[in-house]
């Protein structure tokens, strides 16, 4: 298993975040949907070595990231999207993408061609040499995806990555991201229900710090028949888990 962990807590003061989680995922997509506030952000943060938990056991790929060596083996093969990524405006989308890499600490010989490769898996081949500040919101996004998969990460965790992308950029993602999937462990947070009917194998559902589901999304569907809410039957099935979850 590529994240295996249990009964992950993570307290703010008096606000707990994550609420006792219990997740283990191999190779695929895993899609992690909620509402606002349900906690979605901060496990992915925690899986990035960003947050310790405050409680429980973590496994990822195999080492223990409590462990200062294990720490830097994961986040050498670990690949991070947050939701809001900050961009030195002046670097060129090839100077920013090669800057993560070497934070990663790749052989300095690989990295122009994987910086390359990224870079053309999203599309931005044509815009290797343009300044960040002349790209558009989207453009900006999938530079971050970039920079996130430029290592070609045993564990990649994406902070709702579509935001910004057009419904054709949206569906080149989900490409991107099967493809990714047949090789690592991917966790994607997005509010898109949409994306997870398409793209993810697995999916989960957060509220107040909790998984209340774990299925894939047939089964999420299923938990949506006879609900009345929601037009599509996927989104049925969340608002029928989500409603039950609150009562």
């Amino acid at each position: 298993m590529n994240v295996d962990i249990q009964g992950v807590t993570r307290r703010f003061r008096r606000t707990e975040a994550i609420a006792g989680v219990d997740l283990a995922l191999g190779q695929g997509v895993f899609g992690l949907l909620g509402p606002n506030g349900a906690g979605k952000t901060t496990l992915l943060r925690t899986l990035a070595t960003v947050l310790p938990p405050t409680t429980g056991r973590m496994r990822l790929l195999g080492r223990d990231p409590d462990q200062p060596q294990d720490r830097r083996y994961i986040r050498g093969r670990l690949g991070y999207l947050p939701q809001s990524l900050g961009f030195y405006r002046n670097f060129t989308v090839f100077e920013f993408v090669e800057y993560f890499a070497l934070l990663k600490e790749m052989p300095p010989a690989q990295v122009p061609r994987a910086v390359a490769a990224a870079i053309e898996r999203v599309r931005l081949g044509d815009r290797a040499r343009a300044k960040l500040r002349t790209l558009s919101g989207g453009m900006l996004r999938r530079v971050g995806i970039a920079q996130a998969i430029v290592n070609e990460p045993q564990l990649l965790l994406l902070d709702e990555p579509t935001a910004g992308l057009d419904p054709e950029q949206r569906l080149e993602f989900r490409t991107l991201l099967r493809d990714i999937g047949a090789d690592a462990t991917v966790v994607v947070s997005t509010h898109l229900v949409e994306d997870v009917g398409t793209a993810c194998d697995q999916v989960g559902l957060m509220l107040a710090g909790r998984l209340v589901f774990t299925g894939t999304p047939a089964d999420l569907t299923a938990r949506g028949e006879g609900f009345a809410v929601g037009d599509a039957p996927l989104e049925r099935g969340y608002a029928a888990v989500l409603a039950q979850a609150r009562s």
